[in-house]
């Protein structure tokens, strides 16, 4: 890491997948130290990845306060950089326990090293909620989609889900509906910006515990995010607060295959706490 605060040592990790070409990119800064608002935003527009991470050291050992900006703003919490830090940490300090002090609240993220030498990162959300959707809301949403009333799943309804971030829950009933995703840029992101949206998360139930899921973020001036981690955690307590799920539990999410960038998201639903893990490999892109 650099002295110079106005060029720190920026790293590249893929998220959620265990090769450099899969998952969801985040830019990694060990070391934000001296860095102001302006510079930390400047350098994730400069990467043009999803998410950038921004770690100060926290009071605690091993604690980091943490800031995410995507190339227009920051957000409160992200998971695919939180996994993507953590790893960054453990490849320099050696697995194990990290707290991170972020927007949202602390986030405790454990990492460990696999029988194949990839490490995974499992981090535990903050306490997470669901509120109901206006049925106008919805009906907006679905013609910015260019999706129809019939495209969706009844038994997995309209939701805004939270766990660090807040996300339009719409599921449909076919694969290939999902597949065909072309929304309308701009209306979609003033939409979400009306409503402090971080992504929507689209999805389709492949079996009770296994889902495809999709999130167009446009307010973040990205047309899809590859894998979310804060999306996935909010999720699974969407699924549990329906009673869809019951814990404990845990699902996988498939995300960024129709992006060319496979992602694998584990998510964990413990009995007697709201909170959710959501787990997942990283890897440094050369």
């Amino acid at each position: 890491m650099t002295a110079d605060a106005s060029t720190p040592e920026i790293l590249r990790y893929a998220a959620f997948a265990s090769r450099p070409e899969g998952g969801n990119p985040a830019g990694v800064v060990l070391d934000a130290t001296g860095l102001t608002d302006e510079r930390q935003l400047a350098i994730a527009a400069e990467l043009g990845y999803s998410e950038t991470a921004f770690l100060t050291p926290g009071d605690g050992e091993r604690t980091y306060r943490v800031r995410y900006f995507s190339p227009l703003a920051e957000v409160p919490f992200c998971g695919h950089a939180t996994v993507a830090s953590a790893v960054a940490l453990a490849d320099r300090r050696g697995p194990g326990a990290y707290l991170f002090e972020t927007a949202a609240g602390p986030v405790p993220v454990e990492i460990e090293r696999g029988a194949d030498g990839v490490l995974r990162a499992t981090l535990t959300s903050v306490e997470p909620h669901t509120e109901e959707v206006p049925a106008e809301d919805v009906a907006q949403a679905l013609v910015l989609l260019d999706w129809s009333a019939g495209d969706l799943d009844g038994e997995l309804p309209p939701r805004i889900a939270y766990a660090g971030a807040r996300h339009l829950v719409l599921a449909v009933t076919t694969r290939e509906r999902l597949a065909r995703l072309d929304y309308d840029f701009e209306g979609l992101a003033a939409y979400m910006r009306a409503r402090d949206l971080t992504t929507l998360q689209l999805a389709w139930r492949e079996s009770p515990e296994v889902f495809h899921v999709r999130d167009p973020f446009p307010v973040g001036g990205v047309v899809e995010d590859p894998a979310t981690g804060a999306a996935a955690a909010a999720f699974g307590a969407y699924l549990r607060e329906l009673g869809v799920v019951r814990a404990p539990t845990v699902l996988t999410l498939h995300q960024g295959d129709d992006l060319g960038r496979p992602g694998l998201l584990r998510v964990e639903l413990r009995e007697g706490d709201a909170r959710v893990r959501v787990s997942g490999a990283a890897v440094a892109i050369p």
